[in-house]
């Protein structure tokens, strides 16, 4: 029943809130354009150029395991044109997709992961008696962004769906993909250099986010959660030994989000904490900027 009624507020507020915002829709021309995370706006920008208005649904220090619609994007989100899901399983796309689908039934949706072949969410068994890796109950690594060799994917993909609305244009956002795809290979170019004479090539980090990333440069990302949960006091000992034992002096977190378990295992091996974001919007220069704060870890 409450959700009942929930949805009839929701209903009655979005009926009240398009009387007021039908003026607000751009004269411009360019297309409304939607997606889940702030690295998909470079992006799309960069496929789009001046003929799209990009929003997002989820913003920079927001955590996508928990974030929920708001009644103004729903709002917005019925004059889009198109939305760019990721598509590879993200908490907030599960629980938000079938809203987002039935609110605007003529938008088209793209599901951004098309073609990309999802990893396992591994994370580190401190629990074990050898070093091992175990497989989450959570299934599939849904931070397919965190690889350039996914992202030319999802571009693509971007580039297909802008076709697909505005055909007419073609020819330009055709240039504009194939000028972006060569600034991802120059910073894939740069990420590879960057890393090629690094000895350890391990790396601690709280939220284990950055799985495809380091599959792409034979790096192993050593993750301080369980399942989505602090350490127990057991395991936050083997981090800890694990950390001293690989030399490990950074640990790696997310913006926003405070661990009490990295507090301690940094004071315990005398290190520090380092941010890194993988929901940042300027999405090349950022995983360069995470590049250089892993290679001096």
């Amino acid at each position: 029943m409450k959700k009942y009624l929930f949805s009839i507020f929701l209903i009655f507020l979005l009926v009240l809130s398009l009387g007021c915002a039908n003026q607000k829709i751009p004269e411009d021309g360019r297309l409304i354009v939607y997606a889940t995370i702030p690295p998909q706006k470079e992006m799309i920008e960069a496929v789009g150029g001046d003929k799209v208005n990009v929003g997002i649904l989820i913003p920079q220090g927001s955590d996508p395991h928990t974030a929920d619609l708001k009644p103004n994007q729903l709002v917005e989100l019925s004059k889009a044109k198109v939305y760019f899901m990721v598509g590879s399983g993200i908490e907030f796309e599960v629980k938000s997709i079938g809203k987002i689908r039935d609110l605007n039934k003529n938008m088209l949706v793209v599901d951004s992961s098309k073609g990309i072949e999802l990893i396992e969410m591994a994370e580190h068994d401190h629990e074990a008696e050898e070093e091992t890796h175990i497989e989450t109950e959570g299934g599939k690594d849904p931070h397919i962004w965190t690889s350039l060799r996914n992202g030319k994917i999802m571009v693509q993909n971007i580039y297909e769906g802008l076709v697909l609305l505005d055909p007419e244009n073609k020819d330009y956002y055709m240039k504009n993909r194939d000028d972006y795809l060569n600034r991802i290979d120059e910073a894939d170019n740069y990420i590879k250099n960057e890393l090629k004479d690094m000895d350890n090539r391990s790396f601690m980090i709280f939220h284990p986010s950055w799985g495809y990333y380091a599959k792409d440069y034979n790096l192993t990302q050593i993750a301080i959660e369980v399942e989505g949960k602090e350490p127990t006091l057991q395991s936050l000992a083997r981090v800890i030994e694990e950390a001293k034992k690989e030399n490990l002096k950074t640990i790696f977190v997310s913006p926003g989000f405070s661990s009490k378990a990295a507090e301690i295992i940094t004071k315990e091996i005398g290190g520090r904490t380092e941010v890194i974001d993988p929901l940042a919007e300027n999405y090349l220069e950022n995983l360069k900027i995470t590049t250089d704060k892993i290679k001096k870890k």
